[in-house]
């Protein structure tokens, strides 16, 4: 698309198409038979059961406008097919069998002339429940349709204008088989990596303190620490000092990884790490773990081992029997970066795992500042199903400055104490970069699960 509207274009009303040109009062009279028929008396109010359900489409303009941004429920987001090319359609599961009352489709300035609504059992086999041929753009609510089915697509036919299909939302209401869809749905969490310096509240200019109080407020499903939670070696007595008394607070709710100066305590590597987070840092016995949320898997890993078998061996194998739909790892060292340390080698290897097994997010710390990345396959390389990575080690310890900006650096903030606000859907996510003091510093764009 070359049309880029940053908010829905005006609702263009209940638009009546050619078959429904009858008068005032029959449709009155329809309308009033309609809600005494017992089969259609709770039809208006039929839930809405497509928002955050996985999505896909038969092409997307760009990795930022995927087929998930049509069912997030943000104005501001939407699916862009190729330009140019017809037929284009963009399809949502349901969950299990459902039956369909209700399609709201809120186009783009790119919109559809023609298109239909089909439904599928299978993904395979389609019924049409609804059909536009003279389509003008704005908002088409599709009402008292009969349909059922897991699957439900807009396939569209014949476009508009010159460019493409492109939708802000398409709302699918009615009733699921057995209760609501399955998945867990949508979800936050906040991450931060290079946390508690040596310092407490009472010294002003201590940061992790600030940090944690904006984590509390945003009040998420867990947390995650990407590394180097606490310095300088990472004691226990400074673990229970200075961490404890700020990010520690929610430490029940967070699934933290080690980072370098975890392993500069002088009692053992990770020896303090591990006497303080306990079975939280261990919950499978080892400094790398897996877990599950909603349609996420997320994988914990330990980038000072990344040289060992043990650790590349789980991972493949966690991989392996990943059911998950969208994946999510983090660690400390990460592989692309424009700070002080710059890239780091040792995570490529698994990158490429990680890259061959379709992974989506990486999150990452040890250079002290903010920085994502558009999709990029392990060499850096621009790709469509390439891994987005982002460096968040702005959680207290001293800032690094940005020095050598890498390919595919789309944002760079450094000096901005925060933490990383991430909105989770069963098909994709998107986040934001939140300063201590409360204000956005940066917004991602939405991205689908592969």
């Amino acid at each position: 698309m070359h049309l880029h509207a940053s908010t829905p274009p005006p609702t263009s009303g209940s638009r009546l198409r050619p078959a429904l040109l009858v008068s005032t009062a029959v449709l009155a009279l329809v309308a009033g038979l309609l809600l005494a028929w017992p089969g259609r008396a709770g039809a208006a109010a039929d839930p809405l059961i497509s928002r955050g359900r996985p999505a896909t489409a038969s092409s997307t303009e760009s990795s930022s406008l995927g087929a998930a941004n049509a069912f997030d429920g943000a104005a501001s987001t939407r699916w862009a097919s190729a330009e140019g090319k017809d037929p284009q359609w963009i399809r949502v599961d349901l969950g299990s069998g459902a039956t369909v009352s209700r399609v709201k489709l809120t186009w783009e300035s790119a919109y559809a002339k023609a298109y239909r609504v089909e439904v599928s059992a299978d993904g395979a086999t389609w019924t049409k429940i609804a059909e536009e041929k003279a389509g003008n753009g704005g908002t088409d609510d599709l009402t008292g349709l009969s349909g059922k089915g897991r699957y439900l697509r807009v396939y569209g036919t014949a476009r508009g204008t010159a460019y493409g299909y492109s939708l802000f939302e398409a709302e699918v209401y009615g009733t699921v088989d057995g209760g609501p869809p399955p998945g867990g749905g949508a979800f936050t969490v906040v991450a931060a990596g290079d946390i508690a310096a040596q310092c407490t509240a009472s010294d002003s200019g201590c940061a992790h303190p600030k940090t944690a109080a904006l984590a509390r407020q945003i009040d998420p499903k867990f947390y995650l620490t990407m590394g180097d939670n606490q310095y300088d070696d990472a004691r226990i007595a400074d673990f229970r000092t200075y961490y404890d008394k700020s990010w520690g607070t929610f430490k029940d709710k967070t699934h933290p990884v080690p980072g370098n100066h975890e392993t500069y305590d002088p009692a053992g590597p990770l020896a303090g790490y591990k006497a303080y987070f306990g079975n939280i840092a261990y919950p499978q016995g080892k400094s790398y773990y897996s877990f599950d949320e909603g349609n996420w898997h997320f994988i914990a890993l330990d980038s000072n081992a990344f040289d060992q078998a043990a650790q590349i061996d789980w991972l493949k194998a966690d991989l392996a029997a990943n059911g998950k739909q969208c994946t999510a790892a983090y660690w400390h060292h990460p592989l692309f970066s424009s700070g002080g340390h710059g890239n780091d080698p040792v995570s490529k290897p698994v990158w490429k795992i990680l890259y061959a097994a379709k992974a989506d997010l990486v999150l990452n710390g040890h250079d002290h500042h903010y920085e994502r990345f558009a999709p990029q396959n392990p060499d850096g390389k621009a790709a469509a199903d390439g891994i987005v990575e982002i460096v968040g080690g702005m959680g207290g310890a001293e800032p690094y400055p940005i020095e050598q900006v890498q390919p595919n650096s789309q944002k760079r903030i450094s000096g901005q104490y925060g933490v990383l606000k991430l909105d989770f859907t069963d098909s994709g996510y998107g986040w934001t970069y939140v300063a201590a003091d409360g204000s956005v510093k940066d917004t991602s764009p939405k991205y689908s699960c592969h």
